[in-house]
């Protein structure tokens, strides 16, 4: 393909078989086609290849380092480099000379045509060839404007120098031109033409690799090989060799080949590649460990989850790869119109033609107008224009831990006005936590936590949990308890190192006249009011401290919501809570509206009724319970952290567990869709103000290929400046 015309051609001829939807992308030079499983994909083939073009099924491509994908970009641009050498070279002579009137010698002119016609005959083949094809299909794209515009210009030249008097000796013309046609060369303007649109190519296709050079280093991310442990001895083996199931060693500095849980060793994680996140996470026996992260302290041993396709990874890069082969609503109307464009043009060539003809103004202005006008209006500019800011865009949000499923994910950001947050796992981390201890007066802190950490670390329950965690990282490793029971509905009790202990609520204290002094009760009563769970601790006949535990806000909420706030987005906090602890929350964070009590199935129908108020809904979640909402919702965040079908049901994707992403996300959505509405309105713009310019005779030619060449290449430049979006915070 060479222009958006053809995208669009090709688009249109697979739509037309029953039961295909396809999307052809112009600067991915893919199509990405949905169809029934009864139509053979080689039929599909078959149908590109009748509309003049060839094509054939994606194959899953073997890793060969960095030098085997520098090798192969070299092979893809070699021809074309060939090419602009070869016609700029010989072109800047013959331009040379046809405007400056003081090195045109006797008989340069017949120098000019041996310089030019390899111009137009060799580098310019791959215009004439693909113009011959569309012709023999009954379809016109650019190259046939480039093609009749340089084949009539050097048709032209070829009849005034043999039949006209161009050929005579001590000819001269320079850039203003005559009305005798007779003695005018254009060969300046043949080869010219086909140098500065060879030379746009060129560049664009440099920029288009740069373009997608995100994507590629994420999909060259993964580790190349692995040591498996088979019968206790290490082998190393390529990656692709490893199976579901194998345990393999990671060493300190080593990449994690695959997802998986750690079985032994305890160790920091670098995964700031795929999340964004510049601190490494601690991780031990029973975690979760992702491929392609660094393990940055000591020797870990993986048991592999999921290889191959199924990684995080590999679903990463198929989610960006998807939405850079989508299309958003406003690019489908500027491949309408490039569709019929080309028709168009050589009609208004004709005409312009026609027009001076019939003015008297004679053939040469006549035939300067009508070629200028072919090679001026190619709707290259209009193909580029969402595509390369989509794979600009999606690739830098990828490398920032940033998921964006398709264009009109894009085009849904700029209308949000409201966002709802889900609590637990969103703003909260999600996890019951240890956050106070308040002891009686002249009691132990430390022997508090050892005696109430070592009896709770026997419960199963996620309270007892957080309270021995707490514990446990305060005071160190905890004895074991004797005659531990459960005392259903009040807590636990047992005996510690010869005290006997009680954890749980004050009428479990009080059933063994242990009752709270006065500041625990009101310690209690506050971390109630706060939406805290309060446990009180006694032991040896007398009540000692109160603990209270929470699901503790994220450090980087409130930072996250005030920058929402700034993005013009009203937050709501949707809880399942009671609404004390929600409101206790929300107060945390700096949140004034509050939903709370809403059963899971129920909060779906919270976001249509927000919607039925006219408002447009941003939903962020992370469980199974919120995956309806995120699909209901104008734009749904999940939290990479969450379940797999709440990122599935969600149009962006979080990787990191930090609200503060989603701030990034909207921003960087919104960064891109203004690229992409800027590059349509340069694109447009340039062919609407240049046309009548080149219709009226006020463009050479040549000037008008270096001005089209142009148009492309500065809206490829223009997506690349999305490479430098930035984190806020």
């Amino acid at each position: 393909m060479t222009c958006a015309s053809c995208a669009a051609r090709i688009e249109k001829r697979l739509n037309k078989v029953d039961g295909v939807v396809a999307t052809v992308n112009y600067a991915t030079e893919k199509a990405k086609v949905e169809f029934s499983g009864d139509i053979d994909p080689r039929d599909l083939i078959a149908e590109v290849e009748k509309a003049g073009y060839t094509a054939a099924l994606p194959v899953e491509k073997k890793d060969d380092g960095e030098e085997g994908g520098e090798a192969a970009e070299a092979d893809e641009l070699r021809p074309l480099r060939q090419r602009l050498i070869t016609s700029v070279v010989l072109s800047v002579p013959v331009i040379a000379m046809a405007m400056i009137p003081a090195i045109q010698f006797t008989n340069w002119q017949w120098l000019s045509l041996t310089l030019a016609a390899p111009v137009v005959a060799y580098a310019g083949w791959p215009f004439h060839k693909a113009a011959w094809t569309n012709l023999r299909h009954g379809a016109a794209t650019m190259d046939t404007l480039v093609s009749m515009g340089t084949l009539a210009a050097l048709g032209w030249s070829l009849w005034a120098l043999f039949f006209g008097t161009a050929g005579t000796p001590g000819m001269t013309h320079g850039f203003t031109l005559t009305a005798d046609g007779a003695s005018s060369i254009y060969l300046e303007a043949a080869s010219g033409v086909i140098a500065f649109i060879l030379a746009g190519r060129y560049f664009e296709a440099r920029s288009k690799r740069r373009a997608g050079a995100a994507l590629r280093a994420l999909m060259e991310l993964g580790a190349k090989d692995v040591a498996v442990l088979r019968d206790g001895v290490e082998k190393r083996i390529p990656v692709d060799r490893l199976r579901v199931g194998d345990l393999f060693v990671v060493r300190p500095g080593e990449k994690i080949a695959t997802d998986g849980v750690v079985e032994e060793g305890v160790s920091a994680v670098d995964a700031g590649m795929l999340t964004g996140e510049s601190v490494p996470v601690e991780v031990g026996p029973g975690q979760q460990v992702t491929g392609a992260t660094v393990n940055v302290g000591g020797r870990l041993v993986v048991k592999a989850e999921r290889i191959g396709a199924d990684t995080q990874l590999a679903q990463m890069a198929r989610l960006v790869e998807d939405a850079q082969n989508g299309k958003a609503q406003v690019q489908r109307l500027a491949d309408r119109i490039s569709g019929v464009f080309v028709p168009i043009v050589i009609a208004l060539a004709v005409g312009t033609l026609g027009f001076w003809l019939g003015s008297g103004a004679g053939p040469v202005a006549a035939f300067t107008a009508a070629v200028a006008v072919l090679i001026i209006a190619c709707p290259c500019a209009l193909g580029l224009a969402t595509p390369t800011a989509l794979m600009v865009g999606t690739g830098r949000g990828a490398q920032m831990g940033i998921l964006i499923k398709g264009p009109e994910v894009l085009e849904h950001t700029k209308n949000i006005d409201t966002v709802v947050l889900d609590k637990t796992g969103t703003v909260t981390t999600g996890k019951m936590t240890l956050l106070n201890v308040h002891v009686a007066e002249g009691e132990s802190e430390a022997e508090v936590l050892r005696l109430a950490g070592a009896l709770e670390d026997a419960s199963e329950h996620p309270i007892a949990q957080a309270i021995a965690a707490g514990a446990r990282s305060k005071v160190g490793a905890l004895p074991a308890p004797e005659d531990f029971a459960n005392v259903e509905g009040l807590g636990v009790q047992g005996v510690v190192d010869g005290h006997a202990v009680l954890v749980g609520r004050p009428k479990l204290l009080a059933e063994w006249s242990q009752h709270l002094p006065v500041e625990l009760e009101r310690a209690m009563e506050q971390a109630q009011a706060r939406g805290e769970t309060a446990v009180a601790v006694g032991y040896d006949g007398k009540a000692r401290a109160v603990l209270t535990v929470a699901d503790q806000v994220k450090e980087t909420s409130a930072e996250a919501i005030e920058r929402l706030r700034g993005l013009g987005l009203t937050p709501i906090l949707l809880t399942g809570d009671n609404e004390t602890v929600a409101r206790a929350v929300a107060a945390q964070v700096g949140i004034t509206e509050v939903i709370a009590e809403v059963l899971p199935a129920d909060k779906v129908d919270v976001v249509k009724q927000l919607q039925g108020e006219g408002k447009k809904v941003a939903m962020v979640g992370d469980g199974v319970n919120d995956a309806a909402a995120l699909a209901q919702a104008d734009l749904g965040l999940a939290m990479g952290t969450g379940t797999d079908v709440a990122i599935e049901a969600s149009d962006l994707t979080l990787v990191r567990g930090d609200l503060r992403a989603a701030v990034d996300a909207i921003r960087l959505a919104r960064r891109t869709l203004g690229t992409i509405k800027g590059n349509l309105f340069w694109a447009f713009a340039y062919n609407v103000a240049s046309i009548p310019l080149a219709a009226a005779g006020l463009l050479n030619p040549m000037i008008a290929g270096a001005a089209m060449a142009f148009s492309s290449v500065f809206v490829v430049s223009n997506s690349l400046r999305l490479r430098r979006f930035r984190s806020s915070f």
